[in-house]
């Protein structure tokens, strides 16, 4: 299993997204970057364990290292699915205290769990007397009227001496009233100096920072000063720019993307999906912004977007898409 959280070791992860960091989605970006940390979308406890745990829970060995993001406020359920989660391989369980949305207000888990950081270490306390990897900790600087500085401070300080491994800021507050999930991914402002601010007071734990960072010169900015970046929508919507992650972590100079290798490997993958009961769309949706900015990317777009979707598509349009594209228009770097 997978030390993730080992000292000094710096991390970038492709953020937990609701209904995109799905396993397809994951398959795609591991072809990328073989050293960011993979997260599923959130998963409540209540459906690890009573739901279809392999449609829920699956995933290929090639997406190591990778987290499973658990929603949930009753720590025995979140200790019976974190041992459930561990069984199936994760190398991490996280929990989410940072999601705006009211289908997770109205679970009582989520953002609105910043308001009762005693439930949120019990919780961590829990998980991590029945799993021996990782648990963490997903939240945002403060909700609604609370101030960020002793919200933030009073959170850490219990979910860290309940055991927490690690704890990832999104750095910006959550308004649970009057404010929707995507405006709540961009109306409140950005702090990253709050962040900043919990890891000097935290020097020996592991504090990552998430939320609107958008390229890797902006990550390694941030990892001066903490010990990890979380990508968003920046990896969703422009997924090349996990093609430097590996160099940006190991130091090392980022070599030219091959592409023929991503081809034959997506092309391969959605062969299999397809062999499954799956359908092509499930893989390629996914993979709409890959050549964005080169000659041809809208033709591979268009491919995408209304031949994948058709009956009986199968991966020879994946290489038809990627065919329409001039891959000599742009250097491009991974």
């Amino acid at each position: 299993m997978t030390k993730i959280y080992a000292d000094g070791t710096k991390i970038v992860a492709v953020a937990p997204m609701m209904d995109w960091t799905d396993r397809c989605c994951r398959n795609f970006h591991r072809q990328i970057t073989g050293d960011a940390l993979l997260y599923t979308e959130m998963v409540v406890a209540d459906a690890v364990i009573h739901g279809p745990r392999e449609r829920l829970l699956g995933f290929d060995a090639v997406e190591h290292p990778i987290a499973l993001q658990l929603g949930g406020s009753d720590p025995a359920k979140l200790a019976e699915a974190a041992r459930i989660g561990e069984g199936f391989g994760y190398d991490e369980i996280n929990l989410n205290v940072g999601c705006p949305s009211d289908r997770v207000q109205s679970g009582t888990f989520g953002a609105c769990l910043m308001k009762t950081p005693e439930l949120v270490a019990e919780c961590v306390s829990a998980m991590k007397a029945v799993v021996s990897i990782s648990v963490t900790v997903k939240c945002r600087i403060g909700v609604d009227n609370q101030d960020p500085e002793p919200a933030l401070d009073i959170l850490a300080d219990m979910v860290f001496a309940a055991g927490t491994d690690a704890l990832w800021v999104h750095a910006r507050k959550a308004w649970l009233e009057g404010l929707s999930p995507k405006e709540n991914r961009e109306i409140p402002p950005l702090d990253y100096d709050r962040v900043y601010r919990l890891k000097a007071r935290y020097q020996h734990k592991f504090i990552g920072i998430n939320g609107g960072i958008q390229s890797l010169d902006e990550s390694r900015d941030h990892l001066d000063k903490v010990d990890g970046v979380m990508l968003g929508r920046a990896a969703y919507h422009t997924p090349s720019v996990l093609g430097g992650v590996d160099a940006l972590l190991n130091g090392k100079v980022a070599h030219k993307m091959d592409y023929a290798v991503l081809i034959d490997a997506m092309a391969d993958y959605a062969g299999r999906h397809i062999a499954s009961g799956g359908r092509l769309g499930h893989v390629t949706r996914h993979m709409v912004g890959l050549f964005h900015g080169l000659s041809g990317a809208r033709r591979y777009r268009q491919v995408l977007s209304t031949d994948a979707n058709k009956p009986g598509a199968g991966p020879q349009v994946l290489r038809d898409a990627f065919a329409a594209v001039d891959l000599t228009s742009r250097s491009e770097a991974a």
